[in-house]
C-alpha cells in the first residue's frame, strides 16, 4: 500500500504541474482581451484559484512522498 501512495504522491506532483502550465496557456488570453470581464475572470482565476489548486495539490503530492501519511499506531 505503501509503494502505492508513493506511486500516486509523483502522480499529484505532476497534475499541479500539468494544471499550472495549462492553466496559464488557456487562461492567459483571458488578461490580454481588452474587454472588463475577461479581466476579471482571468484576475480570479489566477490570482485566487490556480494558487489554492496547484498548492493543494502539491503539498498532497509531497506528503505522499515522504509517507507523512503512515499509520503509526503504537
Amino acid at each position: 500500500m505503501n509503494a502505492l501512495k508513493r506511486y500516486l504522491g509523483y502522480v499529484w506532483l505532476l497534475l499541479s504541474a500539468a494544471v499550472s502550465y495549462y492553466s496559464i496557456g488557456i487562461f492567459g488570453g483571458k488578461l490580454t482581451s481588452g474587454k472588463q470581464e475577461d479581466l476579471v475572470f482571468g484576475i480570479i482565476i489566477f490570482f485566487i484559484l490556480l494558487p489554492l489548486i496547484v498548492t493543494g495539490l502539491a503539498i498532497f503530492g509531497y506528503y505522499c512522498i515522504t509517507d507523512e501519511y503512515e499509520e503509526d499506531y503504537e
